[in-house]
């Protein structure tokens, strides 16, 4: 194992977050109206939400069917969910529309950075990390960054629309270790989907970490953090092993 040189973090879900969450406020409105959902059933549909925007072939193929066409992809998105909530597809298309709707119209989420963010972000650079971000947007998205003033923490960051390589695939994570320069066994990354964070960069030979604050992934086989102040402890056990 050599030493951790660069450290690689997901963007959405993991260094910027959306309160309140989605899928807290679709299941609430689904049990607003009737629909029994149970804590499995929210936990399913979690992992399948995770596991659809992990550059999944279902994903590939809707955005492509609803290309231009937003409201109909997230109704289509709607159908998908409630199906993976336990729903009936019947069932599911029928309510699909009222429940899209009410997203739509109700859910307005605002930006929110976790407090220690900022705080390990100084830590890392300051200790001499390369830092980078790597994103499945499908635009570069460095204005954001400075608008919640991130942008002075990080090498470089990328899009999967600027390589046409979206997580889990390799090449997005190759071409971010071309950016970072370091080889993918000195380099860390760090995201909240499993399916795309910590797959891609097995798949790649980066060490994955993933960030699991409210435990969804109660079974990930990997480094988990649930915030960004254990980060520095789980460094210092990579340099010990480097070491040994």
């Amino acid at each position: 194992m050599k030493r951790i040189k660069a450290i690689l973090f997901d963007l959405d879900g993991t260094l910027r977050h959306h309160i309140p969450n989605g899928g807290d406020v679709f299941v609430e409105y689904a049990r607003s109206i009737g629909l029994r959902i149970s804590e499995e059933d929210r936990i399913r549909s979690e992992h399948w939400t995770h596991h659809y925007f992990a550059n999944s072939l279902e994903i590939q193929s809707d955005e492509k069917m609803h290309k231009g066409n937003l409201r109909g992809f997230w109704l289509n998105f709607t159908k998908r969910r409630l199906v993976a909530l336990g729903l009936h597809s019947t069932q599911a298309s029928e309510l699909a529309p009222k429940i899209s709707a009410y997203m739509d119209e109700h859910y307005k989420p605002e930006v929110h950075i976790p407090h220690d963010t900022y705080n390990l972000l100084e830590f890392l650079k300051s200790s001499g990390y390369i830092l980078g971000v790597v994103s499945n947007r499908g635009e570069p998205y460095s204005e954001e960054l400075k608008k919640i003033n991130m942008d002075g923490f990080f090498k470089f960051s990328l899009a999967g629309g600027e390589v046409n390589s979206y997580k889990p695939d390799r090449v997005i994570f190759e071409r971010a270790l071309d950016m970072a320069g370091t080889s993918a066994q000195e380099t860390m990354y760090v995201g909240d989907n499993y399916f795309a964070d910590v797959v891609g960069a097995r798949r790649a030979g980066l060490m994955p970490v993933l960030y699991d604050p409210i435990s969804l992934f109660a079974d990930a086989d990997c480094a988990v953090i649930k915030s960004f102040a254990e980060l520095p402890d789980l460094l210092k056990k990579n340099i010990f092993e480097a070491v040994m």
